[in-house]
């Protein structure tokens, strides 16, 4: 409209003026961005789909972005459970991953920066910030035709149109004006049988969040309140646990609005969550009870809530609390999860309740694929916590990277559904799920109970060798001491039969007795110890440096994790080792989990791995060596821990790892696929934790790959991240295919879960 020193007048209009408006068309539509928009139009674009992605805040992720700064989880639950090697995969886990080794310090800015990253570097997304949309235009009763949105920054409307949408909007406006089926609130134990369903006086709905920040300005500050601050801290039950050095959301209990309507209602709740926090600030600084606050400043205060719930809309099925806590199985399985089913007390921080009840499954759960589309609407998918859950399921699948996790499962099925012409319903057909699945697992999904069958991958024909492999006779003895005051368990993979003998190292006070137990767990593919094999008490004498044998006589049928348990004993020293590998763990007994009586939910012992620079493992010798990193493994469409390693290890003598894969005959690849370990079972909090390294010992730093006639075909200086995909500029023909390993990013031994290779 404007040229160089040009002034741009115009006259009066008696009619008035409409703002600019954009029709524009794609092949999907994404309405929301935080974390579940944002992985599902990176899903679909990285399939070839031209995506609209919308976002109505200046910034992605939601809240797990700077404007709320929530630490983004998912079933690791801060590995406080049982859900070893739990962290989710593909997309979720590429900027999981990317973010630790960017921001280890936990900086919320640095993390929005990294989604945008992901975002603008994707030619097949259109990004539009700061545009909400407010109107649904309908092609059918029941079909969407286009969206209708205003962004508040450049005045201008907008007219999507496209054959698929995305409601990743967090209250669903997408599929409430498109007049989906939805719910709000609590279902009754009566309708599916869930005992853990809520009571009117807990409340039927989670509220919304505020966090604030504190920052030592090296000097006294003075605070004055506004007005509208809570001038009564004693109406918080809980005032009396607010302190100087909680802050972000390890206050997340400071929470409202579980009893007001939490879409309409937001900006009431918003002004009461401010009230309370200006008034714990001003009880921190004015009431004279924390004299060490005299020079923090109140650095940041949340602009808008964290929302947790509001509606759920109907899919083809919907989750319940049998579905979480039993881990039952589906054949449409296309993520998981494993959080606890969380539920808060409807009044949050004015409650006299605890604020919240966690109770956990024993382990990890699938997500169906039909809790991903409306059954009402035809082209619309369901993404993020407005998907097909029950109040009480939602309780678990609320969290971010749980939803998340089922977001890139949306979006590769949006490809699936425009390659094919199929409507979102159609895809939960058997044969399209497999599809699906097959698609999800070849990007670095985990599906518990799904392994990797692909027709495509020239490497499962192929016969594999490799430069050395890892039998592992010991964990030298070259770690810390550790005092049994909790008891500690070695998680080994164990193959059908007997454990070998093994032998440990003790150092002890007094004169006493050790008990040494062989547990597994009683459901194969979990990892909770409840299942006591054998047991075997030791008499202890007065000295260190003991060394103590067991043979345990109990057997196993099937591969799967064991735990060789010390048992709590505080005169008992366990020597422990430096040296990690991946696929072993030490976990600690932390405590139990132990429900009240006929709410559905199991009673179980946590052991849960101390964060590492602790948790080493257990000083051992095996008298028969453990074979638990085959080179076969890397074909075994696999692609982490499950009930074996899976992984392939060489010798830790191997100055030079390389593993070859050879044919018959001459193929043609084009595109060579490499999983490496970046520790699944490191939670990776997002924001305000903080954590101590920035990369992960287990991964593979540097490689190369060469073709039979030793010509390299693609080399990497730098790696950190888990998938590494390789596009050759040209397909070659050869028959073989060597994968040097060549440096680690640290001093574990390096390993290789997978390779594929494509024409």
């Amino acid at each position: 409209m404007f040229e160089e020193n040009q002034m741009y007048v115009e006259p009066f209009n008696a009619d008035g003026r409409t703002s600019k408006h954009i029709t524009s068309e794609s092949d999907l539509v994404v309405v929301g961005g935080g974390w579940s928009g944002t992985t599902a139009a990176l899903a679909a674009a990285r399939q070839g789909l031209k995506v609209t992605l919308m976002q109505d805040r200046p910034v992605l992720g939601g809240n797990g972005s700077s404007e709320v700064r929530l630490w983004s989880l998912g079933a690791t639950s801060h590995m406080n459970n049982n859900n070893r090697w739990a962290r989710e995969g593909g997309i979720v886990d590429e900027i999981l991953v990317e973010n630790m080794y960017r921001n280890p310090e936990g900086n919320a800015l640095i993390f929005d920066t990294i989604l945008l990253e992901k975002i603008v570097e994707e030619s097949n997304i259109t990004l539009m910030l700061n545009t909400a949309v407010y109107h649904v235009n309908k092609s059918g009763s029941d079909t969407i035709g286009s969206v209708e949105a205003f962004c508040s920054q450049n005045s201008t409307h907008y007219t999507l149109k496209a054959p698929l949408f995305v409601d990743a909007s967090g209250d669903g406006i997408v599929a409430f004006q498109s007049g989906a089926a939805f719910r709000m609130g609590a279902e009754s134990t009566d309708e599916f049988g869930e005992k853990f369903a809520p009571s009117a006086d807990y409340g039927y709905l989670l509220g919304h969040s505020i966090y604030f920040y504190s920052k030592d300005v090296g000097k006294p500050v003075k605070f004055i309140p506004p007005s509208y601050a809570l001038d009564d801290i004693s109406q918080i039950p809980r005032f009396r646990s607010f302190n100087t050095q909680d802050y972000g959301c390890r206050l997340w209990w400071v929470e409202y609005g579980g009893r007001l309507d939490t879409v309409h209602d937001t900006e009431v709740i918003k002004w009461q969550l401010w009230k309370v926090v200006y008034g714990i600030w001003n009880h921190i600084k004015n009431s004279g009870e924390f004299p060490d606050a005299e020079n923090l400043t109140l650095e940041w205060v949340g602009h808008i809530p964290g929302k947790r719930e509001s509606r759920r809309f109907e899919g083809d099925y919907m989750m319940i609390q049998q579905d979480v806590i039993e881990q039952r199985q589906h054949y449409d399985a296309v993520a998981f999860g494993g959080w606890s089913v969380d539920l808060h007390p409807a009044d949050g921080i004015f409650s006299e309740r605890p604020g919240c009840d966690q109770w956990h499954a024993k382990g990890v759960y699938q997500i169906p694929y039909r809790t991903m589309y409306s059954r009402n609407i035809k082209n619309l998918f369901l993404a993020g916590r407005i998907m097909s859950v029950s109040h009480v399921a939602f309780g678990s699948s609320r969290v971010m990277l749980t939803l998340a996790n089922c977001a890139q499962a949306i979006g590769i099925a949006a490809a699936h559904c425009l390659q094919k012409n199929l409507l979102p319903a159609d895809m939960s057909q058997e044969e399209n799920i497999r599809l699906l699945q097959r698609d999800l697992l070849r990007i670095g999904q985990s599906i518990p109970g799904f392994k990797l069958e692909d027709a495509d991958d020239l490497a499962q024909q192929a016969t594999i060798s490799a430069s050395s492999t890892l039998a592992l006779s010991e964990l030298p003895d070259n770690g810390p001491l550790y005092p049994l005051e909790k008891s500690y368990a070695q998680m080994l993979p164990g193959r059908a039969g007997k454990l070998p003998k093994l032998s440990f190292t003790v150092d002890v006070k007094h004169a006493t007795s050790l008990d040494i137990e062989f547990r597994v767990c009683s459901r194969i593919g979990s990892y909770s110890p409840d299942t006591m094999l054998e047991k075997i008490c030791r008499d202890l004498n007065v000295g260190t440096n003991q060394t103590i044998d067991v043979a345990f006589d109990a057997e196993i049928d099937a591969d799967q994790y064991v735990f060789v348990c010390f048992m709590r004993n505080p005169d008992v020293h366990l020597h422990l080792s430096d040296e990690r590998v991946t696929g072993l763990l030490a976990v600690h007994h932390r405590n139990n989990q132990e429900p009240p009586e006929d709410i559905g939910v199991d009673t179980f012992e946590f052991w849960t791995p101390p964060r590492r620079p602790a948790g080493q493992n257990v000083a051992m010798k095996f008298v028969s060596p453990l074979a638990a990193y085959e080179s076969a493994y890397v074909t075994n469409g696999l692609s982490r821990p499950t009930t074996l390693t899976n992984a392939w290890v060489p010798a830790l003598s191997d100055t030079h790892p390389q593993i070859e894969l050879k044919w018959d005959q001459i193929q043609a690849i084009r595109e060579i696929v490499l999983l490496f370990d970046t520790d699944y079972d490191h939670a990776m909090e997002t924001v305000l934790l903080g954590h101590p390294e920035n990369v992960m010992p287990f991964c593979v730093r540097k490689y190369r790959i060469s073709d039979a006639a030793g010509t390299i075909l693609a080399e990497c200086d730098e790696n950190h991240q888990t998938v590494n995909r390789i596009v050759l500029d040209q397909s070659i023909e050869t028959n073989q295919i060597r994968v040097e390993l060549l440096e680690n990013n640290g001093d574990a031994p390096p390993a290789l879960f997978a390779i594929r290779c494509y024409a």
